[in-house]
Formats: structure tokens, sequence, C-alpha cells
């Protein structure tokens, strides 16, 4: 079986270093300077043994190319361009598995690959929800952050088949959960994501510190707008557990530097529209007012126009308190 995994930053690097290392054939899309390490001295994946892997990994997709299966990783806001390039340099369609951060993937792949010259796209494309760690640490290399990985797949709806990506995974050993309806589990991370990834983005701390005043006040005014969205969306949840779910993650990645805090941080593009800006769209089409994710929107936006690092001066403390 060939896979590729296009968009190999952190996580779809892992992704590659695991396939490979399960012994399948593996071809990495990524990054130029990344591309140019890992073509060169191999990549490697502090925490995981057996590398460097020397895995094929280009600039771009070879046109006419042909995979079995496509790991789809690059950034949400990315999906539209890769999609489209996807579709229209692989010799044939194949089975593809949507990965990011984000709310409406899904949907937003299917239109891509559409676009791109596959028809039937629905038929192709399903979606993941992955939980795993990893971090960029330098061209080439990155580092495993956690002793485990877990991607949960949806067999129900509208999704239908599995399209034997828990087969795939499964050999890469990647822990797989069947649920019963992915877009929940869509919500459920996105609502943590729009609690985590842009407080830490916006003070450039560590996960962890979201347990403490000031900044898990301001967490908690996140999260609870969001799931105040996600149950008019008709995905209910209670305060209790998207609470219990938010510091169960703070806690297992407390020194973890979210993904958005490390885009901003070399100048990429974030995912805060896809996570926070979707939660802001849905709740404005609600008639539900978002003051919190209002204004961490307008910060992220603001520091990702002035380029890497920390940007304007930090914001004001949340006057939420901490519970």
């Amino acid at each position: 079986m060939r896979v590729l995994v296009f968009g190999a930053g952190a996580t779809g690097s892992l992704l590659g270093a695991l396939l490979f290392r399960g012994g399948i054939d593996v071809h990495l899309v990524a990054r130029a300077a990344h591309a140019r390490a890992i073509e060169s001295d191999g990549l490697t994946v502090e925490g995981l043994d057996g590398g460097p892997f020397r895995i094929p990994c280009t600039e771009s997709l070879p046109v006419g190319a042909s995979f079995d299966r496509v790991l789809f990783t690059v950034k949400a806001g990315d999906i539209e361009g890769a999609g489209r390039e996807i579709a229209g340099d692989l010799l044939h369609p194949a089975p593809l598995l949507s990965l990011q951060n984000g709310l409406g993937i899904r949907e937003r792949t299917v239109r891509a690959v559409r676009a791109g010259g596959w028809g039937y796209a629905e038929k192709w494309v399903s979606r993941g929800i992955q939980i795993l760690g990893a971090l960029s640490v330098s061209p080439g290399r990155i580092r495993r952050t956690a002793d485990r990985e877990e991607i949960l797949l949806g067999d129900s709806g509208v999704l239908g088949s599995l399209n034997g990506f828990d087969t795939l995974l499964h050999r890469a050993g990647v822990s797989v959960r069947v649920v019963d309806s992915i877009e929940r589990e869509e919500w459920r991370k996105a609502i943590v994501n729009a609690a985590v990834n842009p407080v830490t983005a916006d003070h450039g701390v560590e996960n962890g510190l979201l347990a403490e005043d000031p900044l898990r006040g301001q967490a908690l005014s996140l999260l609870e707008e969001a799931r105040r969205v996600a149950e008019a969306a008709g995905f209910p949840f209670s305060p209790e557990e998207t609470e219990r779910e938010l510091f169960r993650v703070v806690r297992g990645s407390a020194r973890n530097r979210s993904s958005m805090l490390q885009d901003l941080d070399v100048g990429r593009r974030t995912e805060i529209d896809s996570i926070s800006g979707e939660i802001l769209r849905i709740g404005t089409q609600h008639g539900i007012d978002l003051p919190y994710t209002r204004r961490i929107v307008e910060r992220i936006r603001a520091r990702a126009r002035t380029g890497p690092g920390r940007g304007p001066g930090p914001a004001r403390p949340d006057p939420a308190k901490a519970k």
C-alpha cells in the first residue's frame, strides 16, 4: 500500500514516521526547508525510536502519481488550494482522511477535491479527529510530545465507510476509536481548542498555565461561549463535561506550545478562523452574543499581521472568575 501524507508539518511528519516504521510505503509532501532536510538527512523524531527515517519527501506532488490512501494534514486555511492540487495531480482519486482542527472540515475538503476534478467527491473524503502531540523543532526534526496517538473515525451517516483507514492506522501503532457521530467529536475538540489555542497564542505561554488565574478565567469564558454555540447548532454538552475535558487536555499537555502559538512563532497562518472564527460565525447566525470570542479572534488576527513573535502587548486579564 502506498500512502501520501500531504502537509507534513509536525503532525503529518509524526504520522508519516509511524506509518514508515510500520512497514508502509510512505511519501511526504512538506514545506520547502523541511522537505529538503528530510531528503538530505532523513526525518528525525525526538521521542520515537528507529530514526532518522529515510522517507521520500518533496515540496509538491509529482503530477500523475498514484497512491492508495491520502492523509490530508495541511493547516485548515490551506484546505482549498491543497485539495484542488491533490485532485488535479493524482492519477486516480484515492480515499482521503482530513485531519485538520476546526469545524466544517469535511465539507470544505469535499468541495476542494470536487473543484480539482474528483467526481463523487463525497465517497472519497473521510473525517478524522486527531489527538496527537508533535512539535516542530527545526527543518527535518520534530518532537513527539505524547507517548500515545489516537485518531477518532466515524462510521455512520453521511461518512459511510471507514475506507480502510482503521486498518492502516493500526499498522502504524496509532490507536483508533470509531465513534457514532464524528460531527459531535469535531465540536467537542473545537470547543476545547477555542479555549486553549488562542489564549496560549495571545500570551505566548505553554498550555499548563491555563490552569492558573488569570488565564484560567479567560479560557473558561471562551469555553462557555463555544459550548453555547455547539448547543445551538444541535450538539449539546453540559458545562461540567466541557470543563472537565478542558482541564484534562491542559494537564495532559502542560508543557506543550499549542499549534496556534507555534504558527505565530514562525509567521504561519493560524487556524483561528477555522476554530474561533467559525464559532463566532455560527453563533452570530443563532443570535448569540460572544464578546470574549470576538475579542480573541481580533487579537489573534492582529498578532498574525505583525509577523513572527508576540506582536502587541499582552491582553488585559479577563474579568471572568475561575470556578
